[in-house]
């Protein structure tokens, strides 16, 4: 009997985060990424090959500027990513955690715009129990007949960082229930099982030790090891490049972010009694790098990509001093201007005298002497809003005590970043800095013990005292382990957009001083040179 044999190929990308145009907003030179040429890449490989299926693993719609100012001034008009999905002929998107950044309403509308499903098994209503957008999963059957089946999943954990009115209604179930409930029933389908899972891996792909606090916002290696029958599990959410692995059987892949890769499966399968038997998987990770951006995305985003342009070079303020950022680790280890400008802020819009924020990447370039509304959204890149929320001072010290736990103290003397700060992505985010208290990090001391001298007015911090502090919306809900602050009592909620809010302080004031008043350190022993 001659078995007949062929091959399915699914393609993904994953956490493009609103990238489009090959370039950097901050200063807009060219940079080896963007949709645009990773659609070139998905538009050559089609030609190149039958049975295809195009995933987009979710963090689509927010993330740059040019979303930001479609999601706040633009949205009469079509979803741009949308607009670009559809030409390109997506089988299917899933939903991603910062897809609610902007909010149900604008979320809601995009997905009516999709000419393609977006799927999640396990976000539901809580009325109905019924998935928010009315798709778990696509099966799509090819003129062979072969059957492939997609379930989109996403990490459960989002209610633990978005803002509580964007998801309101809304149930997030286990991402590892969920698809042992869906996945039998994809079996009977199907002839492929395909999980397209926003979320990425708990645990040491090798050997299994966890590689992170199993707090559950990752469930990957759990996904591979106690739902039977997934085929090939596509990842995103920790920005990895993965490919070329299997766990338990499961084929893997992880495609990095903004469009710098695009995820390939390959799966042969063989005709046997009218179904098809998998006989071999493999996965790589396709650079997009040599490849020009595709012409016809170009043209579509272009009106889009105009409107942005001229709002990010609008003036907004002046600067009178150095708020600039010339080395990310010194702004993290001594005090500087631009952080206390946007504790400055934070505080003034809430009336508070005591606030934390964060330099969230090592792209921050901080003020020069005139800023642009480009400066601003190119230093204080998420959607954040603020809250006010009623803490003891034992939460303040563990607080505290969390971010010291960025640094550590190499062999050779230097202080560098925890690589609990850096992997399997850098999460520079999660390591604040206050105003409106004093404090020392001492780096001689031990991860847990390292904060001295923390007082407020000159008086010692005590464990049982309260204080109202104001923080992004994200750090207010616990995100990024910092669960002393879970669940915390809501002074005040301002629904404002952080970059909004410092675009308005500066267009009132005009001049804008760079001060600093050095209220914390990190000390550092002598014997270590910087």
């Amino acid at each position: 009997m001659v078995l007949l044999e062929q091959s399915l190929h699914i393609f993904v990308t994953s956490d493009i985060h609103g990238n489009v145009l090959p370039i950097t907003y901050g200063n807009n030179q060219k940079a080896d990424l963007g949709l645009a040429k990773a659609a070139a890449l998905i538009t050559e490989k089609r030609e190149e090959h039958k049975n295809c299926i195009v995933i987009d693993n979710g963090d689509l719609i927010q993330g740059t500027p040019l979303t930001y100012h479609y999601a706040r001034i633009g949205e009469e008009s079509m979803n741009p990513m949308v607009l670009l999905l559809n030409e390109l002929k997506f089988d299917a998107a899933v939903i991603g955690n910062h897809e609610f950044n902007y909010g149900l309403p604008l979320l809601q509308k995009t997905v009516s715009e999709s000419q393609f499903p977006w799927l999640s098994a396990n976000i539901i209503w809580e009325k109905s129990g019924e998935p928010i957008f009315g798709q778990p999963y696509v099966i799509k059957t090819f003129d062979s007949g072969l059957k492939a089946a997609v379930l989109g999943l996403t990490t459960h954990y989002i209610p633990n960082w978005e803002n509580p009115e964007h998801i309101a209604g809304i149930t997030f179930l286990d991402a590892v229930e969920t698809a042992n409930r869906y996945v039998p029933l994809l079996k009977e389908q199907a002839d492929v099982v395909i999980v397209s899972y926003h979320g990425g891996f708990e645990r040491d792909l090798e050997t299994g030790e966890p590689t992170e606090a199993l707090t559950e916002e990752n469930q990957g290696y759990r996904l591979c090891m106690e739902v039977e029958g997934i085929d090939v599990l596509l990842t995103g959410h920790q920005h990895r490049l993965i490919e070329d692995k299997e766990i338990n059987g499961v084929a893997l892949i992880q495609p990095g972010t903004q469009g710098n890769a695009v995820g390939h499966v390959e799966i042969t399968v063989r005709n046997r009694k009218d179904r098809w038997e998998i006989t071999h998987k493999k996965s790589a990770n396709l650079s997009t790098k040599g490849y020009d951006a595709h012409e016809h995305v170009l043209r579509l985003i272009s009106p889009y990509e105009e409107r942005a342009q001229k709002w990010l070079d609008q003036p907004i303020g002046v600067i009178e001093g150095d708020m600039e950022i010339t080395n990310s680790m010194e702004t993290r280890l001594r005090d500087n201007p631009l952080i206390e400008f946007i504790n400055k802020v934070q505080m003034d819009a809430a009336g508070v005298d005591i606030s934390s924020t964060a330099l969230f990447d090592n792209k921050s370039k901080g003020f020069s002497s005139n800023v642009t509304m480009r400066d601003i959204v190119s230093n204080y890149i998420y959607p954040n809003t603020l809250k006010v929320i009623e803490i003891t001072g034992k939460d303040m010290r563990e607080a505290l005590e969390r971010s010291a736990a960025y640094f550590m103290v190499n062999k050779d003397g230097k202080v560098s970043v925890n690589p609990a700060f850096s992997v399997p992505k850098p999460q520079h985010y999660n390591y604040d800095m206050w105003e409106g208290i004093s404090y020392t990090i001492d780096l001689s001391r031990p991860i847990g013990e390292r904060i001295t001298e923390l007082s407020y007015k000159d008086q010692e911090v005590k464990d049982s005292q309260v204080y109202n502090v104001v923080m992004n919306n994200y750090r207010a809900g616990g995100g990024g382990d910092y669960l002393m602050f879970k669940g915390k009592k809501v002074i005040k909620d301002i629904p404002i957009d952080v970059s909004e809010l410092m675009a308005n302080y500066m267009l009132k004031r005009g001049i804008i001083k760079a001060t600093c008043d050095h209220n914390w350190r990190v000390k550092v022993p002598s014997s270590i040179k910087n």
